[in-house]
């Protein structure tokens, strides 16, 4: 069930309203029904996934916190990991790593074939096993209490707003939320409804209008100009933001409507003045997972200057990896992380570590710079292959032979998108909800009215899948 779909938008308002109407202490029975039929509408069968995941991990956490020591505790916390972890490689990497063996074998003329799985990869594993991965590890290191209804925490494991694509929220964070009393509030369901309009503006109008045009780039390069490539390179930076940024705050207006606070995901990621301030930006509750639990455990910055390296690099390369089971995905995550050091380096060297006042000349010039960086990363994460890739910047610097085609972008794309930069720009460091709050009611309405007709009028003809799905 997707987002941007009549489905959903009966859906939602069915669960509120019976949330609403349902005693508190049977309410966690709806929302845990609720989200298994909402993961369900995909397929059917992967939502025994969630169930065995949901077991291993309720079960290991309530063991653990009965052990007194670490040592004791260890077997229970390498179940989970192993479970997890097993079903993540299994679904999303097996084919990934069988691929690569075979061609190492092939290479050194070994008569073995590792036969390839045909299946389809299930929608936010890579979502939820790091929900509950971080529980896990929580209770192993003594730094939360294991939960002990299984209902509860079957339900912070599946909560439907943020289950197939984030944020991935902690425990600490997300199950009082889910145990506490919540009465209707007005301001949660304007709120909640701002930031869904929104969302739905961003994804309907903006991504999926953009899709198409990038599709049909990245498709056939050798058949555009140079100027054409690079329409299709800036356009897919925006792609990609609006379509997860997009979902992000569906997903937190959905669940604010129920009084439940879900973490902010994204604060204006292409106003960021480096790679650094990128990634405290750009998909936050992924970022700050693996900070929290790869970066500080390998040493974080507590350590020598080399080994200070190797984790940035592997925390970054890990991060490529999450994403999917290709190549391009560990050379985008790698280059995140030469430049990242690059930048540290310099800016070290050199002394311009200077803080500049939002929107002054310094900060305009490297918000632009760090853009412009990320817009050409971009490229591995969108491309199938390290070829296409590589054919993609070679066109896009030296041009192609012969133009067949010439990208056609329709006014009212332009037009769209020039909308959404200048939100984004008015955004910064402010959510949408907030800020528009403070707009007066007939300036406030108008803004309403533009999204509600642009979504009417100008959403894209197909509807694309959100593309954190895939992942």
């Amino acid at each position: 069930m997707l987002f941007n779909t009549i489905e959903f938008v009966l859906f939602l308002p069915i669960v509120i309203i019976t949330y609403f109407l349902l005693p508190h202490k049977i309410r966690w029975i709806l929302l845990l029904a609720a989200s298994y039929f909402f993961y369900m509408s995909w397929k059917v069968e992967y939502i025994f996934l969630i169930v065995i995941s949901t077991l291993i991990d309720y079960i290991s956490g309530i063991l653990m916190e009965k052990l007194p020591d670490k040592k004791s505790r260890l077997p229970f916390l390498i179940l989970s990991l192993c479970s997890n972890l097993g079903l993540l490689f299994f679904f999303k990497y097996f084919n990934f790593a069988s691929e690569n063996l075979n061609w190492l074998f092939d290479k050194l003329e070994v008569s073995k074939d590792i036969p390839l799985m045909s299946f389809l990869l299930p929608v936010g594993i890579s979502f939820y096993t790091f929900q509950t991965l971080s529980y896990s590890i929580d209770v192993f290191f003594g730094r939360q209490k294991a939960e002990k209804h299984l209902g509860y925490f079957a339900l912070y494991v599946s909560f439907f707003p943020q289950l197939v694509a984030g944020p991935i929220e902690r425990f600490s964070r997300l199950a009082p939320q889910l145990k506490a009393k919540h009465d209707f509030s007005y301001d949660n369901l304007v709120n909640g409804l701002r930031l869904i309009l929104y969302g739905l503006f961003i994804k309907m109008v903006i991504a999926d209008n953009l899709a198409g045009i990038v599709d049909q780039i990245y498709a056939a390069p050798s058949n555009f100009s140079s100027l054409d490539i690079l329409k299709g390179i800036i356009f897919y930076s925006f792609q990609i933001y609006s379509d997860f940024y997009g979902y992000s705050i569906i997903a937190i207006g959905s669940a604010q409507i129920m009084g439940i606070k879900i973490m902010d995901n994204f604060k204006t990621p292409y106003l960021a003045k480096n790679i650094s301030e990128f990634w405290q930006r750009w998909h936050i509750s992924l970022s700050t997972w693996f900070r929290d639990y790869l970066y500080h455990p390998l040493g974080g910055n507590r350590t020598k200057a080399t080994r200070w390296i190797f984790n940035i690099l592997i925390v970054f390369i890990v991060s490529g990896i999450w994403h999917g089971a290709n190549w391009t995905f560990l050379i985008w995550g790698a280059l995140f992380g030469f430049l990242y050091l690059m930048e540290k380096g310099i800016n070290k060297g050199f002394n311009l570590q200077k803080e500049y006042k939002p929107f002054s000349f310094g900060h305009i010039f490297l918000a632009v710079k760090t853009f412009v960086l990320v817009t050409l990363i971009w490229v591995f994460f969108r491309s199938q292959s390290f070829n296409e890739a590589i054919s993609i910047f070679t066109l896009l610097f030296t041009g192609t032979e012969q133009i067949l085609e010439s990208l056609i972008v329709p006014n009212y794309v332009w037009f769209w998108l020039a909308i959404f930069i200048i939100s984004d720009v008015l955004l910064y460091n402010k959510r949408f909800d907030s800020w528009i709050g403070k707009i007066p009611l007939f300036g406030r309405w108008m803004i309403y009215g533009v999204f509600i007709f642009s979504i009417i009028v100008y959403a894209g003809v197909e509807n694309f899948p959100f593309i954190y799905f895939q992942f």
